[in-house]
């Protein structure tokens, strides 16, 4: 957590409850009361305010907290506010919601309730930081109402060990947002499983571990991945990739938190918090019986959609200054507006991860300071050669060349078979082994 202070805002008539709010709020926070609201500073931007319901009425008359907030949320259109109140009226928590309150907190206030909200609105301002100066290892960059709403749900995850799920297309960054959530907890482990590129006859042991002559080349006593997340976060990638059989593993698991090594006698408990990403639509592989019912119920306690980038276009030019200004190969470029346009104008099949890519060859390929338009163009519109053309003309190895006919025919049968267990038992590979393939190759496949 950053050390720069956020201004919490607390409008209530009685001052002897606000002092005890303030006396509740984390130290992080620098706190201003105001009993009536002419008294509330116009000098000061507020990350956050904690409202009355009944700042000038009594309980049972309309409430006069919504139009406190509306004229707030007015000034301060990104404030995070909260609602309190002693009165339960439903009528009168749904026009705090929609005057702008994000929360509702009911009075007599709980230290930990107020503590549990405040860190969860840090946390999103947090999130909204992607200048140098924090101190944090993953960035969400964006400033769309998609990205915000991102932020504000990872933010209101902090704190929580429920499961979850991230469902979106390739590209879209399940492995930034799981990340993110994972370190709004400090100093916790965060171990990735990809389960597309585990082998069935592995998954076992990858997983839970195994004690020393466990089965062939079992020459030690090895940690699972469960086991080593303990405290933490289990992040397991590409989870549409899993067998049935080995999905039922994973629910035994998830259902005891119980760890047995292969080969072992014993079990062990381990706490974790898994975080699954999937590129498909989990449920529609429910319905064509590909995925456990139960094991989606499990694991979807919390769950996040991620749109495709063109649904997002105007995250583009923040995205592309970025991977510009991180890319490995470092020059001193920009883009210019017409660049700018360029990217907004493509459908970017391949998602952020795609947009990184051209960023980071734009680096290579532009001939001037400015990256232009046409050089953009250029790189996204390449004429189409045939295979042997561009294997002479960009002097390919032979094993380039295998790779990119490897591509190219996955790629074909994919369009062909529609289902990668159908094309895996036509190319006859395992579809674990397919999965990686087509991850390591980039090939979006719907």
């Amino acid at each position: 957590m950053s050390t720069d202070l956020l201004n919490l805002l607390i409008v209530d008539d009685d001052a002897l409850l606000a002092t005890s709010i303030k006396m509740m709020v984390p130290t992080h926070f620098k706190v201003y009361i105001a009993t009536k609201p002419s008294l509330i500073p116009d000098h000061v931007f507020f990350h956050a305010a904690m409202i009355d319901m009944h700042i000038e009425s009594k309980v049972g008359e309309t409430p006069d907290g919504p139009q406190v907030i509306a004229q707030l949320i007015k000034k301060n259109p990104q404030t995070e506010v909260v609602s309190i109140s002693g009165d339960l009226n439903r009528q009168n928590m749904e026009m705090a919601i929609k005057a702008g309150a994000s929360r509702f907190l009911a009075k007599p206030l709980m230290s930990e309730e107020v503590t549990l909200v405040l860190s969860k609105i840090a946390a999103y301002w947090q999130l909204r930081k992607i200048d140098s100066s924090i101190n944090r290892k993953t960035i969400l960059v964006g400033a769309s109402s998609e990205t915000e709403q991102l932020r504000k749900t990872i933010a209101s995850l902090k704190g929580e060990r429920s499961s979850i799920v991230i469902e979106g297309e390739t590209g879209t960054g399940k492995d930034v947002i799981a990340r993110l959530l994972s370190e709004q907890e400090p100093q916790t482990p965060f171990i990735t499983m990809n389960c597309a590129a585990i082998s069935e006859n592995l998954f076992e042991s990858e997983l839970f571990g195994h004690v020393k002559g466990a089965f062939t080349g079992a020459d030690q006593n090895k940690i699972g991945l469960a086991e080593a997340a303990h405290g933490g976060d289990l992040f397991l990638d590409e989870i549409e990739a899993l067998p049935l059989t080995q999905q039922a593993k994973l629910l035994r698991f998830l259902e005891s938190g119980e760890v047995k090594k292969v080969g072992a006698k014993d079990t062990i408990h381990v706490d974790v918090r898994v975080i699954c990403a999937s590129n498909q639509s989990l449920k529609e592989m429910i319905q064509e019986k590909k995925f456990r019912e139960d094991l989606y119920f499990r694991i979807s306690a919390h769950k996040i959609n991620l749109p495709s980038l063109k649904n997002r276009k105007i995250d583009i030019p923040d995205l592309a200054h970025f991977f510009l200004k991180n890319a490995k190969t470092k020059r001193n470029k920009s883009f210019d507006q017409d660049a700018f346009n360029a990217l907004m104008n493509y459908s970017w099949p391949g998602n952020v991860r795609e947009l990184k890519r051209v960023c980071e060859q734009l680096v290579l390929t532009s001939p001037l300071p400015i990256i232009r338009a046409e050089d953009v163009n250029q790189l996204l519109f390449q004429p189409k050669l045939t295979d042997e053309n561009l294997a002479l003309e960009s002097n390919l190895t032979l094993e380039q060349y295998m790779d990119m006919q490897e591509k190219k025919f996955i790629t074909l049968s994919l369009a062909k078979y529609n289902d990668v267990d159908e094309c895996s038992k036509a190319l006859q590979v395992s579809k674990s082994n397919l999965y990686k393939k087509i991850k390591d190759h980039g090939i979006i496949h719907e």
